[in-house]
């Protein structure tokens, strides 16, 4: 661990910084929805400790608190990390050395890590970036879910905060970039098409499911023009 950050210089270090204190905040929106919104005070730190993944978490909580079934909102929080495996294949180099080495790097496989492990450009660099970023963030949401949630159990009303809005603001937020690609308007649009429609008629859970398999769909449909346009 001390190569890794002897590694990082004084930019990156403090990139890393800046994204670890912003995940903080998104995690004490999250514990503090979760507790706020009836879940147990253990319940969103459980979460965090073994899934480590906050748009699923707080898809999971929305479904729930919504009305939701419960498998429903696990099916949708697989859906949503089945992005995972493609990042798996990026950033396997920097997992590091070992069943136990490649598990724990798994673990702390998010958005941000790869991010920065793919912006660099030597294998020593992506490795320290990953590892920085993933550490650094699991400890920092980890905290702030803890921070959340005992908010959460003191404030009646969370959503007098604004808090409730993190959950939309979070998902808006990764979805944003991938709209600057064509390609992946067309699935996005899809998505939210079905989820609109879905809502009134079906309950709690099950719309977000179909819009996200409308994204698949949508994503799998131009997958096969886009091969043969490079062709």
């Amino acid at each position: 661990m001390r190569s890794i950050w002897r590694t990082l210089d004084r930019g990156l270090a403090r990139d890393i910084g800046l994204v670890c204190l912003a995940d903080a905040l998104v995690g004490v929106s999250y514990g503090a929805i979760a507790v706020g919104s009836g879940f147990p005070l253990w319940a969103p730190m459980l979460l965090s400790l073994l899934v480590f993944a906050g748009a699923s978490q707080f898809m999971f909580v929305g479904i729930v608190a919504s009305g939701g079934n419960p498998l429903a909102a696990v099916a949708a929080g697989l859906l949503v990390n089945a992005r995972h495996v493609p990042f798996g294949f990026a950033v396997g180099d920097a997992l590091g050395r070992g069943l136990l080495g490649r598990l724990a790097g798994s673990h702390l496989m998010i958005d941000e890590s790869v991010a920065f492990a793919l912006a660099q450009r030597d294998a020593a660099r992506r490795r320290a970036a990953y590892w920085a970023c993933g550490t650094g963030l699991f400890v920092c949401w980890n905290l702030g879910v803890v921070a959340g949630a005992f908010a959460g159990s003191a404030i009646s009303d969370t959503d007098a905060f604004g808090l409730d809005a993190a959950f939309p603001a979070v998902l808006l937020a990764l979805v944003l970039p991938s709209l600057k690609d064509r390609a992946s308007r067309l699935p996005v649009l899809i998505g939210v098409v079905v989820a609109l429609a879905a809502t009134p008629l079906l309950p709690a859970g099950l719309p977000v499911l179909l819009a996200l398999a409308g994204v698949v769909a949508g994503a799998a449909a131009k997958e096969p023009k886009s091969l043969e346009g490079a062709h």
